[in-house]
């Protein structure tokens, strides 16, 4: 029997803090989880030419503070901080969009919002940024071995202890799913020690999805 667990969520304390950081009472937090979903799935959509690969969200009384992890953080903030701007707004509408008929008109007007922007400096130990690249290519229908190893040349060249991608489905078109696995390096998933990224992201292709899974070691 194969007990799976997400390495990171596996890593949570010791490693890695929560990307929600924030307290509610019984009725709020169930809207809030929603929120936090919903604002995180909107602007992954909206912000993947810049390159993003986390978005942390941090509540208090009445503030909401969200830092955007992005490569290429010039396309957000926009000439003169301009980007920012519309992100901010963009942002407010959608938690206005969200809340309207969950909390109360109190709880609705009191939230200020504050939007920060953070450089990954090493993209290709970010295992989300390498899911949606493979992913990203194998919708363009470039071979699959060609982006693959191409991804784990740049990840091992950024310092990486070990990477393992496991792509499932409908590879190159093929009339019958398979899974096909590539590993360079070390990948201990059992030891708690160990820093290990983890990203599962589907390619939409012609034939269908294809899974794209992705471990890091750094």
């Amino acid at each position: 029997m194969g007990q799976k667990i997400n390495p990171k969520g596996f890593r949570l304390g010791p490693l890695y803090t929560w990307e929600s950081r924030w307290f509610a009472n019984n009725q709020q937090y169930k809207f809030f989880v929603v929120e936090d979903a919903v604002i995180r799935k909107t602007l992954f959509a909206k912000l993947r030419p810049a390159g993003i690969t986390k978005i942390e969200i941090e509540r208090s009384i009445n503030k909401i503070n969200i830092i955007l992890h992005v490569v290429r953080p010039g396309m957000v903030i926009g000439r003169g901080g301009q980007g920012m701007e519309e992100i901010k707004t963009f942002i407010q509408k959608l938690i206005a969009k969200i809340r309207k008929n969950n909390l109360t008109p109190k709880e609705k007007n009191s939230t200020k919002l504050e939007v920060r922007v953070e450089q990954v400096k090493e993209p290709y130990l970010s295992a989300y940024f390498v899911a949606s690249q493979i992913a990203e290519q194998l919708a363009k229908r470039l071979p699959h071995k060609r982006a693959v190893s191409y991804a784990l040349e740049k990840v091992m060249g950024s310092g990486a202890k070990g990477v393992k991608v496991i792509l499932s489905g409908r590879i190159g078109g093929a009339e019958i799913s398979r899974r096909e696995t590539y590993k360079v390096g070390s990948i201990p998933l059992s030891t708690i020690r160990e820093r290990v990224d983890f990203e599962h992201v589907p390619s939409l292709t012609k034939s269908g999805y294809i899974g794209v899974k992705v471990w890091i070691c750094t």
